[in-house]
């Protein structure tokens, strides 16, 4: 495999707090594109732009265009990266997954759990998807890690649907669990301590250092066939901070569907 797909969709309508992620992805192709930086992963994988199908930003009218435009491009029977926009996306573009692998397994590396029922009475908010996604038997396991706002209704739900949590208080990476794939991986960028990302709408203490959610994308060795990055909202950012940190995760994210 020598091709990577990539999409960026343009959406926050979901977000419950701040708007901002659907102006993302341009500005992170902009930190990818970057003189400061060049296009190696720390495998020795060259992620240069002729690796990268890139289908350019799409805005979007309405939520269920989102599966639409993904199902799209999975035609190309290659991985497909998608830059976010809010969590709120990962649902259409998981169901636009199933439509063509089947139930995938899900690797989910955040500070919120987003399994939600419902919240502020939208039950496709931000902080729902995963509760959609294993209400539809999207995911055949989904583990979820770095999650540290754990609230009695999320345990509940995750219960309910077998969902596999590793708390940030308990993290190690020796606990994250090697997967059979295909794998889709959704890095919402708030698992990051906000010392390593500013650029996020919730500011969530106690995350993960960069070094840390690197060691975990390096480690994967199943097929991983889709990933999404979402939530960065450069309204909050510091310098491109944040920017830079989503270019190198597209680069190791890349490297490992190429390598793996």
């Amino acid at each position: 495999m020598d091709k990577i797909q990539l999409q960026g969709i343009l959406y926050d309508e979901k977000s419950s707090f701040l708007s901002g992620p659907a102006d993302a992805p341009p500005l992170i192709r902009e930190a990818y594109h970057s003189d400061a930086f060049n296009f190696f992963a720390e495998d020795g994988s060259e992620i240069s732009p002729d690796k990268l199908v890139d289908h350019g930003d799409y805005t979007i009218d309405q939520y269920f265009d989102i599966e639409k435009i993904s199902y799209s491009h999975l035609k190309y029977k290659t991985p497909l990266i998608t830059l976010g926009g809010d969590h709120s996306i990962t649902y259409p573009i998981l169901k636009a997954f199933h439509r063509y692998y089947g139930p995938l397994e899900i690797l989910h590396i955040d500070a919120h759990a987003d399994l939600y029922d419902s919240f502020e009475g939208d039950p496709y908010s931000h902080a729902c998807p995963f509760a959609r996604i294993m209400e539809d038997k999207l995911a055949s396991r989904l583990v979820q890690v770095g999650i540290r706002t754990l609230s009695d209704h999320q345990k509940e739900q995750a219960e309910q649907y077998g969902v596999e949590i590793i708390e940030m208080r308990d993290y190690s990476l020796k606990k994250v669990p090697q997967f059979k794939g295909p794998l889709y991986l959704s890095f919402d960028l708030d698992a990051l301590d906000p010392a390593f990302a500013p650029g996020i709408s919730h500011h969530e203490p106690g995350g993960f250092s960069s070094r840390q959610v690197l060691e975990i994308i390096q480690n994967i060795k199943a097929p991983l066939v889709g990933a999404d990055l979402v939530e960065f909202n450069p309204k909050r950012d510091v310098n491109g901070v944040t920017a830079a940190v989503c270019a190198k995760l597209l680069k190791e994210i890349a490297a490992r569907m190429l390598n793996s």
